[in-house]
């Protein structure tokens, strides 16, 4: 029996992502008509099409659909086949790809990579930030090799550990009537004032649990994209917002005009800090001393 190549599947998962036989070629390194030629050869093979050809614009059809998202798990347990060699000779040597959500990010990554950069010099990472659902679809693709998310979160069928956890704060603007209080309870949060970020941050989800209130409230006119434009926000007495623990010590925090204080509950609110893997990745000693210095950089 004829089996596909993985050089076919290659040229197939990059047409169906850029729907384009040019921008793909140019991602596979290879001309458009040898491209062209492979993804015949893989219909040929198949005895179906899988690519709508026109003038103007490529179209996947159902099952070329179907092939490329089976191709692209095939192409990423290739890749981890390769990965497993490398770390069986030098567990600590190679390239990480490791994902990591904005929340985090900036928190985080500048305390631990010297330890990092020190610990493991042979090892190189490469850091890609993005919102937690598109870096576990990453995972999934083999485009990345770990991500550090927030929980609780769903990773579906990914292997996660938590390497630490955390309280959130209220931030407030410095003149704000609660400002003199010693920590605020979650039931006495002006819910009214309460700045977000908007829909797709799993930093919204986690601090709207934080205060028991449901995922659909919101400021429609009042949203923030990242945590630093919420702080100014904040700073301009628009409102009040959520900031996990990581960021108090911050300098977008400290330099920022703003009063903080911690949100009391009688169960502390938290959200948990872990990180996230395929099944079929073998590097299990860098996934422990990565979590192991993340722990720390965070308790320093």
């Amino acid at each position: 029996m004829n089996l596909p190549t993985l050089r076919q599947l290659r040229y197939l998962t990059a047409v169906v992502a850029t729907k384009h036989f040019g921008k793909a070629a140019e991602q596979c390194f290879v001309t458009q008509s040898t491209l062209s030629a492979g993804i015949q050869d893989l219909e040929a093979l198949l005895g179906a099409a899988l690519l709508e050809r026109t003038n103007r614009k490529v179209l996947v059809t159902a099952l070329g659909q179907e092939v490329a998202q089976r191709a692209q798990h095939i192409l990423s347990l290739a890749a981890d086949l390769v990965d497993a060699a490398e770390i069986e000779k030098n567990p600590f040597s190679g390239r990480l790809r490791i994902g990591v959500i904005p929340s985090i990010s900036p928190f985080l990554l500048p305390k631990a990579l010297p330890i990092l950069r020190k610990e493991m010099p042979q090892m190189e990472l490469v850091l890609i930030e993005d919102q937690s659902e598109r870096l576990v679809k990453q995972l999934n693709e083999g485009e990345i090799d770990l991500a550090i998310l927030a929980f609780p979160f769903d990773v579906g069928q990914l292997e996660h550990s938590i390497f630490a956890s955390e309280t959130f704060w209220v931030a407030l603007p410095v003149n704000h009537p609660l400002a003199s209080s010693d920590g605020i309870e979650a039931s006495r949060l002006p819910v009214d004032d309460l700045l977000l970020l908007s829909e797709g941050h799993c930093l919204r989800e986690h601090a709207l649990s934080a205060c028991s209130l449901p995922s659909t409230t919101q400021r429609t006119s009042m949203q923030g994209t990242s945590l630093y434009t919420l702080i100014e926000m904040v700073a301009g007495g628009l409102g009040i917002t959520l900031i996990p623990e990581m960021a108090i010590t911050s300098d977008m925090v400290t330099h920022a005009d703003i009063s903080l204080k911690p949100l009391l509950a009688k169960e502390k609110p938290v959200r948990e800090l872990g990180l996230v893997w395929r099944s079929s990745y073998r590097s299990t000693a860098a996934i422990d001393i990565l979590s192991t210095h993340f722990a720390q950089a965070l308790a320093q």
